[in-house]
């Protein structure tokens, strides 16, 4: 079971850059376990779960994103495991 999670709301040229798609092999990569996707007001919204390490590793790559994205804020909410088994695009 994972030991923690986060909910991330990633601001800034984030749709259209394939910024879902890179956080979804990114978190594969990682052993992450969660979701993503796009927000109606042009930010992405990223929940995931795993070790806090990992999951910083995580955050520090949103905070730059895909070599597309132009990234201006990441809000980080620390919040309760849900028990999610693997990653996906929503």
């Amino acid at each position: 079971m994972s030991e923690a999670a986060v909910r991330l709301k990633v601001e800034g040229r984030v749709q259209g850059v394939f910024f879902r798609a890179s956080t979804e092999r990114v978190a594969k990569e990682l052993g992450v376990a969660g979701w993503v996707r796009n927000l109606d007001d042009g930010s992405v919204e990223i929940h995931a779960e795993g070790g806090r390490e990992t999951l910083d590793r995580l955050i520090d790559w949103c905070r730059q994103g895909p070599t597309l994205a132009r990234v201006e804020n990441v809000d980080v909410n620390w919040t309760s495991v849900e028990g999610l088994r693997s990653f996906d695009i929503r």
